[in-house]
């Protein structure tokens, strides 16, 4: 009888190819917008802190500008949050939608993995929150803060470090870090939208609908497209719904799935475009606006006494990393899978370590939950900072000690022996490559064996002169 076949599925195993090639292009992007968003956050924290300039970074911060007839007579701060992340928003919807339709959650089985550890890595971080921010006796209205993982931030640390991490992990901290981004962006539409403008709301319903059937019927164009696209964010933001959702909303309409003939589809080029617009200057212009408070080591002890200032930082530290992993740990767990044989559990606990960073969508989060109370939200917006760093730190700590590992299985990744552009791992069963191997290993065989020959003639060559004595006065040659 034949033996059953096994049905265990490996998780967190090699990805595709052109999983792999899609993989490896955004994460380069967001790793380059990631060093700005530090650039960012280092200047605002010195613009905010150098007494000389601090005050100049306040009128900035609040100055006033846009049309006050359309409600959008907004601080520069506002616009930053508002209007720039929606750009960010925007490109996390047609990540998501990409990922629905022809990456890894298209399908059930895989796409179970990164959502359930998505769901524990926001579900524990608020709970650590709650249960902290409850026992101290503060407020539980920013729950939502430590529940943000922002993959920019990670991603520049990981370019700081220098760690070759495998692509299965850099993959599963990107989906893990899109999931996030929905589901954030829900419970900020569903959780912090205070009183609706019904018509406002309504304009901007129609203004998707229009975006849609415009995309269905193939009409090309920015100049429909943007002028649009600002309209539905302006009537979004009065309707008293946070302005982003527009954005994610417009990113998962995007087709992104590709026709016979075509090399991309519609979303991936606009994702394409867009991405090093919103990684390379909304997030970053957004961190500058943001993460200018002021801190001193007064401030910094004060985040470990107050219980809501603590909640966010165990959210991060704590929460995120027992999330992520445990999450992960259960879905392997109770169905037919298992870990990679190239990882270990300690690989996932290091990332999902890493994914303690929330940064971004932190700090607006924080800014909503604590909206009207300046003092709270700028200690709230340290303790991001602070938990932020901490759980960078705790990961970079761990990822050096395995970065012997990775940057073994990053060479084999890498390997490309036959000089083909494609990885030879993709290519072990096909018996052109090995065909193509055999006739390369030949032709250096040959070369081989002709400067062996040439060396041997050499020696042979030296080893006749001494047995003889020279022609003049008889010395040895």
């Amino acid at each position: 009888m034949t033996a059953p076949r096994s049905t265990t599925r490996k998780v967190l195993g090699r990805l595709s190819l052109p999983e792999r090639t899609y993989v490896a292009d955004a994460l380069r992007t967001e790793t380059v917008g990631g060093v700005l968003l530090l650039a960012a956050a280092v200047t605002a924290l010195l613009w905010a802190n150098i007494p000389a300039l601090h005050d100049s970074y306040e009128s900035v911060s609040h100055y006033h500008l846009g049309p006050a007839a359309l409600g959008l007579d907004l601080s520069v701060a506002h616009w930053a949050a508002d209007g720039l992340l929606a750009i960010f928003f925007f490109v996390a919807g047609i990540e998501l939608k990409r990922e629905l339709v022809a990456g890894d959650l298209r399908d059930p089985k895989a796409a179970a993995l990164p959502v359930v550890a998505a769901l524990c890595g926001m579900a524990v971080p608020a709970l650590v929150y709650t249960v902290t921010a409850g026992a101290g006796g503060g407020s539980l209205a920013g729950w939502a803060v430590p529940t943000a993982t922002d993959i920019a931030f990670a991603l520049a640390v990981l370019a700081v470090i220098g760690t070759s991490l495998p692509s299965a992990l850099r993959a599963f901290l990107l989906t893990l870090a899109v999931v996030d981004d929905l589901f954030a962006i829900l419970i900020i539409a569903v959780f912090f939208t205070a009183d609706l403008n019904f018509a406002a709301l309504g304009g901007a319903v129609a203004g998707l609908v229009l975006f849609w059937l415009l995309l269905r019927t193939g009409v090309r164009g920015w100049y429909v497209y943007v002028p649009l696209g600002l309209v539905v964010w302006a009537l979004m933001y009065n309707s008293g719904i946070h302005a982003t959702v527009a954005g994610v909303a417009m990113g998962l309409m995007l087709r992104c799935h590709r026709r016979e003939g075509e090399d991309h589809s519609p979303g991936e080029r606009i994702e394409h475009l867009v991405r090093p617009l919103s990684a390379g200057l909304a997030v970053p212009l957004f961190a500058l606006f943001s993460a200018g408070v002021a801190v001193s080591g007064g401030a910094l002890v004060d985040v470990f006494t107050r219980p809501e200032t603590l909640g966010v930082v165990l959210g991060l530290v704590v929460g995120k990393a027992l999330g992520i992993f445990g999450g992960t740990w259960l879905t392997a767990r109770f169905t037919r899978a298992s870990l990679s044989d190239d990882l270990a559990w300690a690989d996932v606990f290091a990332v999902a370590s890493l994914a303690g960073i929330g940064f971004t969508v932190s700090l607006l989060i924080g800014e909503l939950a604590f909206d009207g109370d300046q003092a709270m939200t700028n200690e709230v917006k340290a303790a991001v900072l602070l938990g932020s760093l901490i759980a960078a730190t705790l990961a970079t700590v761990l990822l050096k000690l395995r970065n012997a590992k990775y940057r073994r299985l990053w060479e084999d990744e890498e390997r490309d022996e036959d000089a083909d552009g494609i990885p030879d791992v993709y290519e072990e069963d096909d018996p052109a490559y090995h065909l193509r191997l055999a006739a390369l290993y030949e032709r250096k065989a040959a070369e081989h064996r002709r400067i062996a020959q040439e060396k041997a003639a050499a020696r042979h060559g030296l080893a006749e002169v001494p047995g003889g004595a020279g022609e003049d006065h008889h010395r040895p040659a």
